[in-house]
């Protein structure tokens, strides 16, 4: 009798060790969801936040992709954890059926999460893919242009095009040449056929000191003054939409070259179009459903 009564005992004492163990891992995989669940809310909050819609932004949406894919990661450790750990407590018999519905419930919104986490990077493909098909669509419009005068690029997700100012330009002045109608011609054709495109018309200069009309001061407002000079152009000319353009003067303070050289002053004087991206629809993924 005395034998009964101690097997029996062990074996109670065997159950409730099992029940705490499991308990602790389902306590430890609870506080680590409500971490992953509040870090992906702090994303969502701040990336709900940018508002710099050129190059900072880029780097932002760079970054955020790179968080993204490492949340993804942990949230497939966490389902399958939790997965194995509900197997486990509803074996034993130590939970409620209504605390294993909420585990499944909790599993449940992994999973919608993991699907919004793909919704996401479809939409990133599809503007990476919109991105793509602008840049191949203005380079066919060019044509044969040289290299050295015009450039068009994607760099981060943005679509920039580069037009030296001895193509637009008289030298120190916002004053146009005859090929710049030919020139913005053709970058105004590929623009006029997607409507929702907004875009910023910067101007840029050299380090040597502006010496030209009185009407200007310096560098500063001689870049602003030809970066309204282009738009009002693309307006009143080829019809463009001025609610989508908007003018910044940068003066000599982007180069993208060395100003110690004639090549890099040659360079630094240039007229660039920033296709901006089209982030409202991107927001709208990342607003509370």
């Amino acid at each position: 009798m005395k034998i009964h009564k101690l097997l029996f005992a062990g074996c109670l004492a065997a159950l409730m060790m099992g029940s705490c163990v499991s308990k602790k891992v389902l306590k430890s995989e609870q506080v680590r969801y409500v971490q992953l669940q509040t870090e992906h809310i702090r994303l969502q909050q701040e990336l709900k936040n940018c508002n710099d819609l050129t190059a900072e932004n880029s780097r932002r949406k760079s970054e955020l992709e790179t968080e993204i894919a490492i949340l993804k990661k942990q949230v497939d450790y966490l389902n399958q954890n939790n997965t194995t750990a509900l197997k486990q407590l509803e074996n034993l018999s130590v939970i409620s059926s209504s605390q294993a519905e909420s585990i499944k419930k909790s599993l449940d919104n992994i999973g919608a999460k993991d699907s919004y986490i793909q919704s996401l990077q479809s939409a990133i493909n599809r503007k990476d893919s919109l991105n793509l098909a602008l840049v191949t669509n203005l380079k066919g419009a060019i044509g044969n242009l040289d290299d050295k005068d015009i450039n068009i690029k994607v760099d981060k997700g943005v679509v920039y095009i580069d037009i030296s100012d001895k193509l637009l330009f008289k030298s120190g002045s916002y004053d146009v040449t005859e090929r710049a109608k030919e020139v913005l011609g053709k970058v105004a054709l590929v623009l006029k056929n997607q409507p929702d495109i907004e875009f910023m018309v910067e101007g840029h200069t050299d380090n040597v000191p502006y010496k030209g009309s009185s009407a200007l001061v310096d560098n500063w407002d001689l870049s602003v003054k030809r970066a309204t000079t282009i738009v009002k152009i693309l307006q009143t000319q080829y019809n463009i939409n001025p609610a989508n353009m908007a003018a910044a003067g940068r003066g000599e303070y982007r180069p993208v070259a060395d100003n110690n050289t004639a090549e890099g002053k040659a360079a630094n004087r240039r007229t660039r179009i920033v296709i901006l991206p089209q982030l409202d629809q991107f927001f709208k993924l990342l607003e509370k459903k």
